[in-house]
């Protein structure tokens, strides 16, 4: 397989890290739009309700600053790192014309995926919703 075709492979919408956030998303309760054109960026998971655009970046493409995911190849660094460095001014240019929209954003890494609670968690308390644990010895 070539290199080419394995960059072909690489999917635009729809990957794993995005549809766990949008099973966690909708298992708190939450509904939301995929793939707003018609917003910057074209955000992967918008909450309208909550005027939240969420972006669920892969670590590697976009440079999760300190993530051990975000490697850098050491073939063809010429090739590499100018795209990369395009990607990163693209994510802020994007970030920036959603905010002055008025439009909250949110940036999900695909690191954060990995730990289902830690994510539940994280996105609870960025919707401020109730925590869904209860006391089982608790009365109604």
């Amino acid at each position: 397989m070539s290199r080419s075709d394995i960059m072909r492979a690489v999917k635009r919408a729809h990957t794993a890290p995005e549809i766990i956030v949008r099973q966690t998303l909708h298992a708190l309760g939450l509904r939301f739009r995929l793939q707003r054109r018609d917003l910057p960026g074209s955000p992967d998971i918008v909450l309208p309700r909550f005027r939240t655009a969420i972006f669920v970046h892969g670590c590697f493409w976009h440079r999760h600053p300190g993530c051990r995911y975000a490697t850098t190849p050491k073939t063809r660094q010429e090739y590499w790192l100018p795209k990369f460095i395009a990607n990163v001014e693209r994510d802020a240019r994007k970030e920036s014309q959603l905010r002055e929209r008025g439009w909250r954003v949110l940036v999900v890494w695909e690191c954060e995926t990995r730990q289902l609670e830690s994510l539940k968690e994280r996105l609870r308390l960025e919707f401020d919703l109730p925590d869904l644990v209860t006391d089982p010895n608790q009365t109604p």
